[in-house]
């Protein structure tokens, strides 16, 4: 049996339904129907606040982060598949030197494409403190954060639902053990035979 065929039948009269059957598929329209009223108000308000929260990160690093040349002081590491995929998307480890705030001189370690020989210029990111650090968030990252922890919100909505009625499914079913159990001691004396 399906599990929506389960639920009608727990919810329509029949000699074998039980009351914990009735209270069980009750809890779960109520929980599905709770589910679905909720998971748009969690998708909103959770996207909401994230996009809200990135946004002001977004704007507090573009206040704080300066773009800057830096100058390669060793070699790259060449990748050992030139010219592949994997190449463009890769970055090693090099040592520059760079101008920070204030016009001193710096030297920190940058990830940069793989090959560049040393004397190269990259644009790197410099924070108030004067270390490097990565780009401001952009309009996409702060979407698409945002989108994450709205589908987070949708589904732990989901979860807490399926959650609570496995949890009261789990209650039930031992209490109706526990009746069954309760009920087989007061009849199994009938139906023994003593020898």
């Amino acid at each position: 049996m399906s599990g929506g065929t389960v639920l009608f039948w727990r919810l329509r009269r029949n000699p074998l339904r039980r009351r914990a059957d009735l209270v069980q598929a009750w809890l779960g329209l109520g929980l599905f129907l709770a589910a679905l009223a909720a998971t748009p108000v969690a998708l909103f308000w959770s996207g909401d606040t994230a996009h809200r929260h990135y946004a002001r990160t977004a704007q507090q690093q573009a206040a704080t982060r300066q773009p800057t040349t830096a100058v390669l002081l060793e070699d790259a590491r060449r990748h050992p598949e030139p010219g592949s995929a994997e190449e463009r998307r890769t970055r090693y480890p090099v040592r520059v030197g760079f101008t920070g705030p204030g016009g001193t001189a710096r030297t920190a370690t940058a990830d940069v494409r793989p090959g560049l020989p040393a004397g190269s210029t990259v644009r790197v990111w410099a924070g108030a403190d004067g270390r490097l650090t990565g780009p401001p968030l952009d309009a996409d990252q702060v979407r698409s954060r945002a989108m994450g922890w709205a589908v987070i919100g949708a589904l732990a909505v989901q979860g807490a639902a399926a959650a609570a009625y496995g949890v009261a499914a789990g209650v039930l079913r031992r209490r109706t053990l526990a009746a069954w159990d309760a009920a087989w001691a007061e009849t199994a004396p009938r139906w023994t035979t003593s020898s």
